[in-house]
């Protein structure tokens, strides 16, 4: 990584106040120094070096259209040009690292002993990938599949004149539902209770739990994209997710 690039992240993430409702989360700004947050939107790739979820088999049939990606794996950033591959594979090593992966399983270490119990003896993996979101893409509040441990969403847009384009939170009108993960419900069945604001070079970070309902609200503002950098940690043998609080008496 680029010198001094990896401790700001690690100093944005590790200092980051958790915010506790309506499920824990963590929001940070300025994450990467500004030099390299600029270098990080020279080098986004064209739309023709991703891939839709669909074409890589990751979704099922109804999943929505407009979802692109590029994992950054060997098999996928062979694919790429030169100045593209070697700085995104860099990128990659970087965030694919232990060193990454346990600073964030440590910042929500007591959210995932409450799902896990403890979770310092499970098998973890992870993966990083690049993300674009067009227009139509949008995407009803849901929970990860069990596999899911960690979710971390890296908003790369240009400027921040579309801060509604974010990452919405929900709490469902029936305070006892939850969903251990899949489907993607109705908007009508939920309130929503914050939209995390797409300005560049802000992240969200959150666990999966049967009561973190997140989604992307439908937008009309004609030809848009969302440039995404995703990092995941999923657990190799996931259990049943723990409860979570009742949402009406979390507030």
């Amino acid at each position: 990584m680029h010198t001094g690039v990896d401790l700001q992240v690690y100093y944005k993430l590790a200092n980051a106040p958790l915010l506790p409702f309506p499920f824990p989360h963590l929001v940070a700004e300025e994450v990467f120094p500004p030099a390299f947050y600029a270098r990080l939107r020279e080098h986004l790739p064209p739309r023709e070096a991703m891939k839709s979820l669909k074409e890589l088999k990751r979704v099922t049939a109804g999943y929505p259209d407009g979802r692109y990606v590029l994992p950054l794996d060997a098999a996928h950033l062979a694919e790429l040009r030169a100045p593209l591959r070697d700085f995104w594979g860099e990128v990659a090593r970087w965030m694919l690292s232990g060193a990454f992966a346990n600073l964030m399983l440590n910042k929500f270490s007591d959210t995932l002993h409450a799902r896990l119990g403890d979770w310092t003896t499970q098998q973890f993996h992870h993966e990083a990938m690049l993300v674009q979101d067009y227009t139509a893409y949008s995407l009803g509040p849901h929970t990860d599949g069990r596999s899911k441990v960690l979710s971390l969403l890296f908003y790369l847009p240009a400027d921040a004149t579309r801060p509604h384009l974010g990452t919405s939170l929900y709490v469902p009108k029936d305070v006892n539902f939850r969903c251990e993960g899949g489907p993607h419900h109705p908007y009508e069945q939920f309130r929503r209770v914050y939209t995390t604001a797409y300005r560049p070079n802000t992240l969200f970070a959150f666990p999966k739990s049967d009561y973190s309902f997140h989604g992307v609200e439908p937008n009309e503002d004609g030809e848009v994209r969302r440039d995404l950098l995703h990092y995941d940690i999923m657990v190799r043998n996931p259990a049943a997710p723990a409860a979570g609080p009742a949402a009406g008496n979390s507030r």
